[in-house]
């Protein structure tokens, strides 16, 4: 029996704060890719790996974790006055699925560094020695991100010396800002949907918990850990191993989507496993990160822990940094409360590998809270560039 060969694809593989994932140029995509649909999602399907029984990404570039199952497409922006747009793809690990509801905020700063690697900014635009700003058109929940990505000799500055807790090495800092936030887009509308900054969610099975349910950067369930039995000191260990506890979570985040208008009946759920994500909250207390580093009480002003495609984020998504930030700066949220209240403009708080530090600027108009801009810094680097090889008939 005849087999068709592989192909090869012109593909970069990027880390982006602490996610990696398989960069390509919209234009290096074979021709039945260039637009959405079944065939782009079985090629992206294909180079990651998935659907993989084993949960092990052998045969593919992913890494079997919500983290490293991403794929990205940017191309010249169609928007006025916008660098390049962005769309992202979360790969679902054991099922043939990609999810485009929502963005990836680590992948953001890879997205700024690619652009420019890829050759889809204005040269005019970019300095010999300085700072290229790159503005981003998030297709996926149609956004803006501003990356302030740091040139050396014309060329993207990788290496420096910015720490990021839950990447090893250190790097060069690309500052991020993403602009309106809110995710006036999804179909739940305001930034908060229900209306309230804290509402009694009914989860079956589990009970009534009081939320807070955000639409920031991603849509987001905030509870508070104590209600859930936490501490909001855990590790993956503590909850990845255990099937009930995550059968759990994925009741509460269902409960949340129905509560938020993004899915109409829970069966919508599989369809939607990227968002919205599910994240517990508790006050400042000391512990010892995934990396042995011990994080004081008087480091943050809370910590943080959230899950990710049903399971726990080993730091802490980008995206869901931005609802950490946005939920903070409002006074009232479960995350503002927890964080000790009143208004801030900025909040360090505590994840599974270390702490992290975001910015969120927040105001009422006529009744209504909209945040303008979050701010956080992450870093970026290309492992490796090339191609990707998959077999022919794979799409």
């Amino acid at each position: 029996m005849a087999h068709q060969p592989q192909i090869k694809i012109p593909a970069t593989y990027m880390r982006g704060g602490t996610s990696k994932g398989v960069f390509f140029r919209l234009q290096d995509l074979p021709e039945s890719c260039q637009m959405p649909g079944e065939a782009r999602d079985r090629l992206f399907m294909r180079v990651i790996g998935s659907p993989d029984p084993y949960s092990a990404h052998i045969d593919g570039m992913g890494g079997a974790t919500s983290s490293t199952s991403k794929c990205v497409i940017l191309s010249k922006s169609s928007q006025p006055d916008h660098d390049v747009d962005y769309l992202y793809g979360q790969v679902s690990i054991d099922k043939a699925f990609v999810d485009w509801s929502g963005n990836c905020g680590n992948l953001s700063t890879a997205a700024g560094a690619f652009a420019i690697h890829a050759g889809l900014v204005d040269p005019a635009r970019i300095p010999d020695n300085g700072v290229c700003v790159v503005r981003i058109w998030q297709a996926n929940i149609r956004k803006t991100i501003i990356a302030h990505v740091p040139v050396s000799d014309g060329q993207v500055q990788e290496t420096g010396d910015f720490e990021l807790d839950g990447v090893t090495f250190p790097a060069a800092e690309i500052v991020l800002e993403f602009l309106d936030p809110s995710d006036d887009g999804e179909e739940g509308g305001a930034m908060f949907p229900t209306g309230n900054l804290v509402d009694d969610l009914e989860v079956p099975g589990v009970g009534p918990l009081k939320a807070t349910m955000i639409s920031a950067g991603i849509p987001t369930v905030f509870v508070n850990a104590e209600d859930i039995g936490y501490q909001g000191t855990e590790l993956r260990e503590a909850i990845n191993g255990d099937p009930a506890q995550l059968a759990r979570f994925e009741q509460i985040r269902v409960a949340g989507a129905l509560r938020m208008g993004l899915i109409k009946t829970a069966d919508e759920a599989l369809k939607r496993q990227h968002t919205p994500k599910i994240a517990f909250v508790s006050a400042p207390k000391r512990y010892q990160a995934s990396s042995g580093k011990v994080v004081e009480p008087g480091e943050v002003d809370l910590l943080v822990r959230a899950l990710s495609m049903g399971k726990l984020h080993h730091a802490m998504m980008g995206t869901c940094a931005v609802a950490i930030g946005t939920a903070a700066a409002i006074p009232g949220t479960l995350v503002n409360l927890t964080a000790g209240g009143g208004e801030r403009e900025a909040v360090r708080f505590g994840h599974p590998s270390g702490t992290l530090r975001v910015g969120a600027e927040a105001r009422q108009v006529n009744g209504e809270w909209t945040v303008t801009k979050a701010i956080m810094s992450r870093s970026a680097r290309i492992l490796m560039e090339g191609w990707v090889r998959v077999p022919g008939d794979s799409f």
